[in-house]
């Protein structure tokens, strides 16, 4: 099988001011995060697909804004290989969540089914359109901000990229965690190491769209199962 290759020209944005964002820009960016989850949980109250837009575009608008409106930096028309890349980080997610679900419940440490435990809807599944990007989002702020933090300090990229990763994926998990239904160490390697497979798909092609397709496919495939009663 021929392996697949990406354009290695293609290198992350803003740690190495490639643009410069102004230290107000970051300050706006990081509150932007908090505050699109914020406006997900009110708003989703009354319509989880308004909550959904205003969770993704909150993020997404000063991040262009401050990109000086270039989204080339973050996405890219993804290609063949890419799709292939971002097809094979959602198998291979699904299989370790599956495994790693199986070796937490036999220590009692998986608590219970997030997805099933709600009441999924055609209209929940469809604004994961939006809350996808939007998750995506919440990482790659972040991940940018701790990348462009560490190497102005360090001037090693690959260990900026290490730490900011290692931090984006504790925090991620962290962030899932419900006393109701999950324990700390489920999150942390469910939702949070979990991540690592779109997270290796982003560093891999330094294309956004690529962790989002994994992860859409992910939610959209459980959503849809639930939908059709097949749990």
């Amino acid at each position: 099988m021929k392996a697949l290759t990406f354009n290695e020209t293609r290198d992350f944005p803003y740690y190495k001011n490639n643009p410069r964002i102004p230290k107000i820009g970051w300050a706006i960016l990081l509150l932007a995060v908090p505050i699109s989850f914020l406006l997900y949980m009110i708003i989703g109250l009354s319509s989880e697909f308004l909550g959904s837009v205003a969770f993704c575009f909150t993020m997404l608008i000063p991040l262009l804004y401050f990109s000086n409106w270039d989204y080339k930096l973050i996405f890219q028309k993804p290609n063949r290989n890419e799709i292939i890349l971002a097809i094979l980080m959602f198998a291979s997610y699904m299989i370790y969540a599956t495994v790693m679900g199986y070796v937490l419940d036999m220590f009692h440490l998986a608590g219970t089914d997030i997805a099933s435990s709600r009441a999924v809807n055609l209209e929940m599944t469809v604004s994961l359109i939006f809350s996808m990007m939007g998750e995506e989002l919440l990482k790659f702020i972040p991940l940018m901000f701790f990348m462009r933090l560490i190497y102005k300090f360090t001037g090693n990229r690959k260990l900026s990229l290490i730490i900011s990763i290692i931090l984006v994926l504790t925090c991620f998990g962290l962030i899932h965690y419900d006393p109701a239904t999950s324990t700390i160490i489920s999150v942390l390697l469910i939702q949070g190491l979990g991540s690592i497979f779109e997270v290796y798909g982003y560093i891999k092609t330094k294309n956004l769209f690529v962790p989002y397709i994994s992860h859409l496919l992910t939610d959209a495939i459980i959503f849809i199962i639930i939908l059709l009663g097949i749990t």
